[in-house]
């Protein structure tokens, strides 16, 4: 079955090449905003093209997700004058602004969780509050050696209201999660590959190029055992080990009788011969 149409988008551009979609944050006069801007939605319509050519068994559909920006800045989160002026999604009775953020950012981390391909992020400039929080929504992440972080919420009075505490002291250990958070610093590119944040620090130049190389190389693999491994990987962190391990063995059953399981192992069997 041939891919479906890419979806219409208004503020990022996606491109799909050899099995890696590419979706481009196209707002950096704004340095990428989430708020203010339709990217949320942008993010939300790419992750539901992503799962429908998924469900579809779309032939050539996507099977890696890469998650990039234009212009000098990767995400700059929210944006601070429209805070100030307390305008638009910032507007709004305690108890109006909940809703706000249930109909309005916190779509994103529901969405990028039920993607179910893998998610790279190329962290191509300042990653900064939501923004870092939509990298660790990711499964994996290189960044431009120029890059910065920063969980900077608390320097504006706020919390991460997009989730990214949930996020941040998984990925890392909840005292370092912890200091990010209390102390709201920003830091660098080598000090989040110290913590292991990032997998791999590049060039700015090459960035793109390692993020597609990375991806190309995923995209390679069994496409459902890539995806049941990120299914796995989710689900181990909330299952207990007994109820994990019968889905593992529902799953590897499913694994061993898919058509993928048997080219993959007589690949691997002609490749001893040589």
């Amino acid at each position: 079955m041939p891919v479906t149409n890419l979806p219409v988008l208004d503020d990022a551009r996606l491109q799909l090449d050899d099995g890696v979609a590419t979706l481009t944050f196209c707002r950096h006069d704004v340095r990428n905003a989430l708020t203010g801007t339709r990217l949320v939605d942008d993010i939300i319509a790419t992750v539901d093209w992503v799962n429908a050519c998924v469900d579809s068994e779309a032939k050539d559909g996507p099977r890696v997700l890469v998650i990039t920006g234009e212009g000098s800045a990767f995400c700059a989160g929210g944006n601070i004058k429209d805070m100030a002026a307390q305008n638009d999604a910032f507007a709004g009775s305690p108890q109006e602004l909940a809703q706000k953020y249930k109909q309005g950012i916190q779509r994103m981390p529901l969405a990028m969780q039920r993607l179910k391909v893998p998610a790279i992020a190329a962290i191509n400039g300042p990653a900064i509050g939501a923004g870092f929080d939509l990298c660790n929504m990711c499964d994996l992440r290189i960044a431009a050696s120029s890059a910065k972080f920063g969980e900077t919420f608390v320097n504006l009075g706020l919390i991460p209201g997009d989730g990214g505490a949930w996020y941040l002291q998984r990925l890392i250990s909840p005292q370092r999660a912890a200091e990010l958070t209390f102390s709201g610093r920003v830091f660098g590119a080598a000090e989040a590959l110290e913590y292991g944040i990032l997998l791999q620090v590049s060039e700015p130049e090459s960035l793109l190029a390692d993020a597609a190389a990375l991806a190309k190389s995923l995209a390679s693999k069994p496409s459902f055992a890539l995806r049941m491994s990120k299914q796995l990987m989710r689900q181990a962190q909330t299952q207990p080990l007994d109820e994990f391990l019968e889905t593992c063995g529902e799953i590897q059953g499913q694994c061993h009788h898919h058509p993928e399981h048997l080219v993959a192992v007589n690949r691997m069997l002609e490749s001893f011969k040589k």
